[in-house]
């Protein structure tokens, strides 16, 4: 990074906040739970008012067509996810629009997710307009903004929140964040901070090739609830004992080496151990740090990999808090 970005990533680090492209759909009625079991790795019906979890939409091999944050909010369910996955999620869901009572509308073009980052978001100090923020992961803050109904929820292994507001709104909270001293995030620190808060990104570390358990995710797949697309092979996976890789963490003994993606893991004794899926340099841990997928018996934190001959230790995600 050079000094411009490296000022840029020390202030976001404090509080730092970017707009995010994100699909956003809204289900109903009285059939959705039943639907939406049958299409997703988590219960629906064990979700409780104004909460929150993650899911996976699989395809009927246990592969990943997209994560999903699901919301709870009175009697309707909303799914969250990355613009590269929405289109599918929007699909899979309304092609049961006919077969009962379940309703979708897609709400993409009404609301807008900022972001916002930083060891000081939590602090009593920082307030948006007085508005209420979600104490725990799994909560769903509802505000009032002009009449209009606000959502916050904590942001996926980052210290921050993810706000959807309608989109006539976010030059309110922009203006806000900046009043309070936060400052705005470039592409380059955004990447810098996803990949030091282990979040993947459909594309680059996940995508139709991945088995929905090698992510690695706590609390993404339910084992108790009924058949759903896909369950049979990821309960195979599940119960068997373990996956044949996962997504985690590389630190690499030399800061200053050049490692590509896609490039090969290997074991200290030349045996394919894995590859890498994103890279970045974090200031934070002063490293080269990765995204990866290992093997199976190479997963346990601090095993030793190498890459071109580079040393790098296998770390637990996230990186940092």
């Amino acid at each position: 990074m050079n000094e411009d970005s490296l000022k840029e990533y020390e202030m976001a680090r404090g509080a730092g906040f970017y707009m995010q492209k994100r699909g956003l759909i809204e289900v109903s009625g009285a059939e959705a739970v039943m639907f939406l079991n049958g299409l997703i790795t988590n219960d629906a019906k064990t979700l409780a008012e104004n909460s929150c979890m993650l899911s996976a939409f699989p395809n009927a091999q246990g592969r990943l067509l997209a994560i999903v944050r699901v919301l709870k909010i009175e009697d309707k369910f909303i799914f969250e996810t990355e613009s590269e996955t929405y289109e599918k999620v929007l699909q899979n869901l309304t092609r049961f629009t006919l077969a009962g009572d379940f309703k979708v509308r897609d709400l993409t073009e009404e609301f807008s997710c900022l972001s916002i980052l930083g060891d000081s978001v939590q602090s009593s100090k920082f307030k948006v307009r007085g508005f209420e923020f979600p104490a725990s992961k799994n909560e769903v803050a509802i505000n009032d903004l002009n009449g209009e109904k606000v959502f916050v929820i904590r942001t996926f292994r980052a210290n921050g929140f993810d706000i959807f507001a309608p989109k006539t709104s976010r030059g309110i909270f922009i203006d806000e964040l900046k009043n309070l001293g936060a400052i705005e995030i470039g592409e380059e620190t955004r990447e810098v901070l996803r990949v030091e808060n282990g979040i993947p990104k459909y594309g680059v570390d996940i995508d139709e090739a991945t088995i929905v358990p090698e992510l690695g995710i706590d609390g993404l797949i339910s084992y108790n609830k009924g058949c759903y697309i896909g369950q049979e092979i990821i309960a195979r996976i599940h119960f068997r004992g373990h996956v044949a890789k996962q997504l985690t963490g590389l630190i690499f003994e030399d800061e200053r080496a050049e490692i590509k993606q896609n490039t090969e893991l290997k074991t200290l004794q030349g045996k394919n151990a894995g590859k890498i899926t994103s890279t970045v340099f974090s200031p934070k841990l002063d490293k080269q740090i990765a995204l990866a997928y290992v093997r199976y018996d190479y997963l346990p934190e601090g095993t030793e990999l190498t890459v071109d001959e580079t040393k790098a230790q296998v770390k637990n995600l996230p990186f940092v808090g």
